[in-house]
């Protein structure tokens, strides 16, 4: 049997990275493990919140996130994990996690005002501080993408993907 394969989907708030997350896995025939959206049901159980970037309920869910993909990636099962994955906060972490597996990295990218537009198009969404952190004039040039060694890919969203789904399920495949 061969070993389970973690696709690490990151990029900036509004890169189009938890759409393109669950397109990978609904392809691949995996699941996806978006973080945003643990949060989400975090913050429905909780009720009244306020994010923040850094908020308590964001501290609460990363060891939660990271323990369903381990639990997965341990069964054998192969994973999409989605978050805006930052190098120095999120690398200790997914270097524990590609001990289980193969890792392949999918680094997603657009301009920041087609992020801003995105960002401020989708519905509300009561766990996340987007819109503080979007309006941040340096938050794109201060991300600091997922710089592991592992193979990765660039994809621009701006306009579908840049490789195709079908490329970036070929990279994860063979890498």
């Amino acid at each position: 049997m061969s070993p389970p394969t973690l696709v690490i989907v990151s990029g900036p708030a509004g890169s189009g990275k938890t759409t393109l997350a669950h397109g990978l896995a609904r392809t691949i025939g995996c699941p996806a493990i978006c973080r945003d959206e643990i949060k989400e049901g975090m913050a429905h159980a909780t009720g009244q919140f306020d994010p923040a970037p850094g908020d308590p309920l964001t501290v609460r869910t990363l060891p939660l996130f990271f323990a369903v993909v381990r639990l997965l990636l341990e069964g054998g099962v192969t994973v999409v994990a989605e978050a805006a994955f930052q190098d120095e906060l999120w690398t200790p972490n997914l270097e524990r996690l590609s001990q289980l597996g193969r890792v392949r990295i999918v680094q997603c990218h657009t301009d920041p005002g087609t992020a801003r537009e995105r960002t401020r198009d989708r519905p509300p969404r009561m766990a996340h501080a987007d819109a503080q952190v979007i309006d941040d004039p340096r938050y794109f040039e201060d991300f600091r993408r997922v710089a592991m060694s592992a193979p990765s890919i660039d994809v621009d969203t701006t306009s579908g993907y840049q490789p195709s789904i079908e490329h970036l399920v070929a990279f994860i495949n063979d890498g």
